[in-house]
């Protein structure tokens, strides 16, 4: 057993890999982060999820936003389509993953715990650079350096098409209706923007009921 953080923002792809770590037997803690996200409603999902589960959940606030992005920028509007468009590289959010993985770390040194995972996946390498196995195998490095005692960093599907990630999910019984993917921080999920069309397209490939109400 490993005694794990988990960077979980309370949407699907982070929801499930709280369950496998579970699943596995594995002692894990949440650790969420308010960067100034249009969808704060997925950290009310997180902490739901995380109180159905009887596990800690610690949330950090960085301040001021990260701009340049059209998930934190309020004159900037979050685009619709599938991921694959060009439109939807505004919604990189500046050095997001290293950011929040580096305060991970931070807290996972403090409790004591040995292993920080992520939920990076295969479709966010086009759009996201930080979700590439490039990435984590650099970031693998300086968690290597960064303590007295290494730090593990886990992004175990990095590999995994979302398609994928819901099967898991399904097979581990994951609550789907309580987690947030649509960024455009509405009541319900949208339905067209990037996450949302993404969303979609995984529950039906994977051939397994959506429980998603989307107003479009």
């Amino acid at each position: 057993m490993e005694k794990v953080v988990v960077v979980h923002s309370g949407g699907l792809d982070s929801t499930v890999l709280l369950y496998w770590l579970i699943n596995k037997g594995h002692e894990v803690r949440s650790v969420g982060f308010d960067y100034g996200q249009k969808h704060q409603k997925e950290l009310a999902a997180a902490a739901i999820v995380c109180s159905a589960l009887h596990i800690p959940r610690f949330l950090m606030t960085i301040r001021p936003p990260l701009k340049g992005s059209a998930l934190t920028d309020p004159d900037m509007t979050v685009p619709e389509g599938h991921y694959e468009s060009e439109n939807m590289r505004i919604t990189v959010v500046p050095n997001r993953n290293m950011i929040m993985l580096a305060l991970a770390a931070g807290y996972a040194i403090s409790e004591g715990f040995g292993v920080v995972a992520y939920a990076a996946h295969r479709g966010d390498h086009v759009i996201y650079p930080d979700c590439r196995a490039e990435f984590r195998t650099a970031m693998q490095e300086v968690f290597n350096l960064c303590h007295f005692t290494p730090l593990k960093l886990e992004a175990p599907f990095v590999s995994y098409t979302k398609v994928e990630i819901v099967k898991i999910g399904a097979d581990l019984k994951v609550p789907f209706s309580l987690t947030w993917s649509c960024y455009k921080g509405g009541s319900t999920h949208c339905g067209k923007c990037g996450t949302c069309v993404e969303r979609k397209e995984a529950f039906r490939l994977a051939g397994v009921a959506d429980p998603t109400h989307y107003s479009g």
